[in-house]
């Protein structure tokens, strides 16, 4: 009886476990912030823009619209 009452029970934790426990949320700005961006020097005046900010312009990076420009 006893045997049979454990066997249940450790049916219904592993069922709760594998099934029904949900696992934590994980911030969503931990992720983004696991990565630094990288930072990239201006082809034009030589400052140190991260690359998500930066314009492209015949290949090169620059920090501004006006460094394009002149580059």
């Amino acid at each position: 009886m006893i045997l049979k009452l454990l066997l249940i029970i450790g049916v219904i934790t592993t069922v709760y476990f594998l099934f029904i426990k949900k696992k934590p949320l994980q911030n969503t700005t931990e992720k983004r912030n696991d990565k630094p961006n990288d930072m990239i020097e201006c082809s034009s005046c030589g400052v140190y823009v991260e690359i998500s900010e930066t314009i492209l312009s015949n290949g090169k990076y620059y920090c501004s619209q006006e460094c394009a420009s002149k580059g």
